[in-house]
């Protein structure tokens, strides 16, 4: 049996068997679902698809949220990217605007892959689809990747939350940046500790973090905060890969995060009564879309 419902025993499985995180998740899955392997690669391949689909989408210049909010930014950042006078390299910048371009689809009411939320969808095609681009990873190569973040998400959901209705958006931004990171580790050719660690200090990073949605919508502060959530995965995979470390175990991270959850006020999961929310701009917004509905 291939099964797996911590870090620890995902790292076990790895190394006795002589597989990677990859290898191991397949094979749970295989033994979990009933299907055959190739049922489950080719659904993950149009996964993947939909993912490239909505961040070419998401660039065209006349995409426009529901509430108004968003809608243009990724095609800035892009057209800043192209400019070649930035403060990031290439990767950061075209993953922070593939984040973005995801986000904003989502927003429109588009097609877009909820891994591991709709509300975080722009973290894991923005870095994995922009590796792609810059370093010439092979589609199989992404493949494995992707199904390392779902293994890690899946970790995330077991012990944990996923939902920013019950644990806040480190429970969505920050799960889906710990599986963006451990993906860009094993990208790079990163063991399973390695990937384990980066995964553990991304989600580190964002542990505390509010969902306050602005009038209810997963627009602002959301879209942006896919964006930092992107910078935070691969600042985070670049410390893996060098060798640093997280002292605290990603299992114990984890649950970190769920009781951070628990403690959070119910203003600050996903009611839209605190945080970013309740600023004075958002309330009169607020008001204003309400009125206009009416």
């Amino acid at each position: 049996m291939y099964q797996y419902s911590s870090g620890e025993k995902l790292l076990q499985l790895c190394h006795d068997q002589g597989k990677d995180i990859a290898e191991i998740a397949i094979i749970a899955e295989v033994e979990n679902s009933g299907n055959q392997k190739e049922q489950i690669i080719d659904w993950l391949k149009d996964q993947i698809q939909v993912m490239g689909d909505s961040i070419k989408k998401g660039l065209a210049q006349d995409i426009k949220s529901i509430g108004g909010l968003i809608g243009g930014n990724a095609c800035k950042l892009q057209k800043r990217l192209e400019s070649g006078d930035t403060f990031c390299g290439a990767v950061m910048l075209k993953s922070i605007s593939y984040a973005l371009a995801v986000t904003e689809v989502n927003a429109a009411m588009g097609r877009v892959v909820a891994a591991p939320t709709a509300g975080a969808s722009g973290i894991i095609p923005g870095v994995l689809i922009a590796l792609q681009e810059e370093k010439a990873y092979t589609d199989e190569e992404i493949l494995h990747a992707f199904i390392v973040s779902g293994a890690i998400g899946k970790i995330i959901a077991t012990n944990a939350t996923l939902s920013g209705a019950e644990g806040g958006c480190q429970a969505e931004c920050g799960s889906a940046s710990a599986m963006a990171a451990a993906a860009a580790v094993y990208l790079n050719g990163g063991g399973p500790e390695q990937c384990l660690d980066a995964a553990a200090m991304a989600l580190k990073g964002l542990l505390g973090l509010v969902c306050d949605p602005v009038a209810g919508l997963v627009e602002v502060p959301c879209s942006k905060r896919n964006a930092s959530s992107v910078a935070n995965a691969l600042a985070c995979a670049e410390m893996a890969l060098a060798g640093i470390t997280s002292f605290i175990p990603f299992d114990e991270v984890v649950e970190a995060m769920f009781k951070v959850g628990n403690m959070m006020s119910p203003a600050l999961r996903e009611t839209a009564g605190g945080g970013c929310a309740d600023t004075a701009t958002a309330r009169n917004y607020s008001r204003m879309l309400h009125e206009r509905r009416d």
